[in-house]
């Protein structure tokens, strides 16, 4: 057989599509082969070796190569309508390739009819015309069409706590008042109107990583701003306060407590401080009223709201060391991020205690201080009921016991916090945990303020290695039942189930199951048969994953994903951790619901949660592997340089991407979000993120939509531009108000949005400079309104850095 060589220009043109196509072909076909050998799709293998036949043809310049394509293209269509049906999303990575190799192939037309005639141009134009708006018309169907449900009557439950703090002019509390509803109630911004909101003013706190090498990529400040009277207090990355005036922006004061980046832990972050009157005190006097928050080095700092300046009768000079007798004080291991919270005069906090360095961590025990003198009224160490205060001289708390890293509710009239656990220290690996750490992990506690003890507990995970912890601070309501209103306390939890309790007693209110769940893994005999689900709400989706829910941006990329769906462990909702080979957590580490929460209208009766929707790919390391990897935890001396291992020393990357989990037989890798290395896209189809309004009496869904657009979001790193609601991975909660709009920030798309309650679409958007990786607040001054986020960006999330603050409002 004679080989023809191109002849013109053209045909050279065609020869190199045709090569381009046979190493397609090559690529899909090994893959494939690779595919089926797992128990995967055949269609791979069978469509490379057409794409080979077909890319062979046309190096000759011979029509039946473009004859052949236009086979492989309509088995590619039917396949992908069989798979996927009109899902957009789905769509996306089995049509969108292929449509460009047909759209080239067509351009080749002119070449290869020469020989032909014309006269069959126009019908390949028309048949591949008719495809491409197939395809189009498929990739519409994408837009998720909501029918929303029709809103509850309203029917409004006044508090039953007298001394909630009301939230209307003022947010004097991180979620708002310590019943974390992030409800306001003013309604001068409304559907309507919201249109023409616009920048008040904005303020820049001067809290940047800039340069330095123990901050860079760490920065993330997550922070909700308090107000109170004319005044707003923000709290940055590295623990500074700026007080400013609510309505110009104008810097009154700063304190800056001075952290050394060392102790940055995972992230520097702070989301909130804490506003306290002393009672009796005379206004005038100072520290009368006071802000008081906690540091990245494990300090409780309180400051005269008014002037900045320490309160000298708090602590030693205005600050107390929180860190003390935890365990070793290594610099970035024992952290406060979050804002205290104080009932009945006493400030509790937790600490974050960095992850997966070492299952004998400082110890996660909760604290009470005064909140006048700063003297420690009680500590909770769970593993040691005995001792309410200080332990005995050369003791330590109990050390790795699961901690409180996110935010405490509060209830001023039952005198209780509500104290959200995470699992003991090293999350993947349980056989050394004790009855007690098995019991409170992962758990809400509530424990009485005057006390330290605990009054209840209810458990959302039994012996938890997923690191299920519970990040989100729970929401305090008033249930409505056929009996009456009952105190109660929504819990949102990362599994994405919701739970309904009385917070009284911790006896749920709506109904939770315990179901089967797989066994095995390396720690079969730590596996609990049954965990809780519960039956009046989850955010998370009814089916488990498939691997027809893999995903690219082309069919290679997607069949990698095939691959390592099939090469991996996977068993459904909380599969074990192995260490022979990769397994599947869905969903993984960051939610459904995270440190962001839920909003609640209570007069609507409606909960308003945003939530992730991504698989991790896990698999636990042997020791040995660990260490020749330079897996180490902070502080180890073998870390001759801050950044040698992956996971210890600065820890720069993704949580868990190379944890040592010292002091167990493993360490723990998580490729957090399931991405592909060579393309940075997840393995799971949009949408990755998403916002719910849910009725809070019977838990039904009203309505639920993707969140985040992938205008900062494409392949490779490269923004896309899109303005398509792809539904992002998002950080940081939402807003509720009284005008019936929902604010919120959250996704990867650097926006801040409005949301009309009534129907869930977005009706305002605003560019920000930072990653809107926090909760926004608002408030009002004079007459006006006022909408503010602090968009801090977040290293996690990989959205830039900002050290602005923003206000919004409506014209004057």
């Amino acid at each position: 057989m004679s080989i023809r060589l191109p002849a013109s220009p053209g045909a050279w043109a065609v020869a190199a599509l045709g090569v381009l196509f046979v190493l397609l072909g090559l690529v899909l076909t090994c893959g494939g082969i690779w595919l089926i050998s797992l128990g995967g799709s055949w269609y791979y293998a069978l469509a490379g070796l057409g794409l080979i036949a077909s890319g062979a043809l046309l190096t000759q310049t011979r029509i039946e190569g473009l004859y052949v394509y236009a086979a492989v293209f309509a088995f590619t269509l039917l396949w992908s309508l069989w798979e996927v049906g009109l899902d957009g999303w789905g769509l996306v990575p089995r049509l969108v390739g292929p449509v460009v190799l047909l759209a080239l192939a067509l351009a080749s037309l002119p070449v290869l009819m020469k020989r032909r005639g014309a006269g069959k141009i126009a019908g390949f134009s028309l048949a591949g015309l008719a495809v491409v708006t197939v395809a189009f018309s498929a990739l519409v169907a994408n837009a998720q069409s909501m029918n929303p449900l029709p809103l509850p009557a309203a029917n409004a439950v006044v508090s039953s706590d007298p001394d909630a703090i009301p939230v209307d002019a003022d947010w004097a509390a991180y979620g708002g008042s310590y019943h974390a509803q992030r409800y306001s109630t003013l309604n001068q911004i409304t559907p309507e109107n919201v249109g023409k909101l616009e920048r008040a003013w904005s303020i820049h706190t001067g809290d940047l990583p800039g340069d330095r090498p123990g901050a860079q990529n760490k920065y993330a400040s997550e922070n909700t701003p308090l107000k109170i009277g004319n005044v707003l207090y923000i709290c940055t990355g590295k623990s500074m306060v700026v007080a400013a005036d609510a309505a110009t922006g104008r810097q009154l004061w700063k304190s800056d407590p001075q952290v050394d980046d060392k102790s940055i832990p995972y992230t520097a972050a702070c989301r909130g401080v804490s506003y306290y009157t002393v009672p009796a005190a005379n206004p005038a006097d100072p520290c009368a009223n006071r802000i008081i928050w906690g540091t990245l080095d494990a300090r409780l700092i309180a400051v005269d709201a008014r002037t900045g300046k320490r309160c000298a009768g708090f602590g030693q000079g205005g600050q107390v060391d929180t860190s003390a007798n935890m365990g070793q004080p290594i610099p970035g291991m024992v952290s406060i991020t979050s804002a205290p919270t104080i009932v009945r005069g006493v400030v509790v906090t937790g600490h974050q205690i960095l992850d997966g360095q070492n299952r004998y961590a400082p110890s996660g025990v909760i604290k009470g201080f005064d909140a006048v003198s700063g003297q420690l009224r009680w500590a909770w160490d769970m593993m040691r009921p005995d001792i309410n205060a200080a332990p005995p001289a050369g003791q330590t708390y109990t050390l790795g016991t699961p901690n409180m890293w996110t935010t405490a509710s509060g209830d001023e009239r039952l005198g209780l916090v509500y104290l959200p656990l995470g699992s003991t220290a090293a999350d993947y690996y349980s056989s050394s945990r004790q009855p007690l750490e098995l019991q409170y992990a992962t758990s809400l506690v509530a424990l009485d303020v005057t006390t330290g003890k605990p009054r209840w507990h209810f458990q959302t995970v039994h012996h938890d290695v997923w690191d299920y912890d519970l990040g989100s601070q729970a929401t305090l309501v008033d249930y409505p039942t056929p009996a009456g209103a009952v105190p109660a306390v929504v819990l949102p939890s990362k599994q994405g189930d919701i739970y309904v309790l009385n917070r009284e007693t911790g006896q749920p209110l709506t109904q939770v199951a315990e179901r089967p769940v797989p066994q095995g893994g390396v720690e079969p005999q730590m596996r609990a048969a049954t965990q809780p689900h519960s039956l009046f709400h989850t955010l998370r989706r009814p089916n488990d994953l498939t691997e027809r829910q893999m995903w690219g941006m082309s069919p290679i990329d997607q069949m990698v994903c095939r691959i390592q769906f099939r090469q991996a462990s996977y068993e459904g909702f909380y599969t074990p951790p192995t260490t022979e080979r990769r397994y599947i957590e869905y969903p993984g580490y960051n939610g459904g619901s995270d440190w962001g929460g839920v909003a609640v209208d209570p007069a609507r009766g409606i909960i308003v949660a945003n939530y992730n929707d991504m698989p991790n790919y896990n698999r636990l390391v042997p020791r040995a592997q660990a260490d020749a990897n330079g897996w180490f935890p902070r502080g180890d001396p073998r870390l001759d340089q801050p950044t040698r291992a992956r996971g210890g020393g600065m820890k720069n990357h993704a949580e868990g991407a190379g944890d040592p989990q010292a002091n167990t037989p493993y360490a723990i890798t998580v490729n957090a979000g399931w991405r592909l290395p060579f393309t940075g896209l997840l393995c799971k189809e949009p949408p990755y993120g998403g916002i719910r309004a849910i009725d809070l009496r019977t838990g039904r869904t009203i309505w639920d939509r993707p969140l985040g657009t992938a205008r900062k979001n494409g392949p490779f790193g490269i923004p896309s531009g899109l303005p398509i609601e792809i539904g992002t991975p998002n950080n940081g909660g939402a807003v509720v108000t009284a005008g019936g709009l929902i604010f919120v920030a959250a996704a990867t798309d650097d926006l801040i949005r409005a949301i009309d309650l009534r129907t869930g679409k977005t009706v305002w958007t605003a560019p920000l400079p930072g990653g809107g990786q926090a909760t926004p607040m608002t408030y009002s001054v004079g007459a006006k309104q006022y909408l503010v986020i602090a968009p801090g960006g977040h290293h996690f999330m990989e959205t830039p850095v900002s050290d602005e603050v923003i206000a919004y409002a409506l014209p004057s």
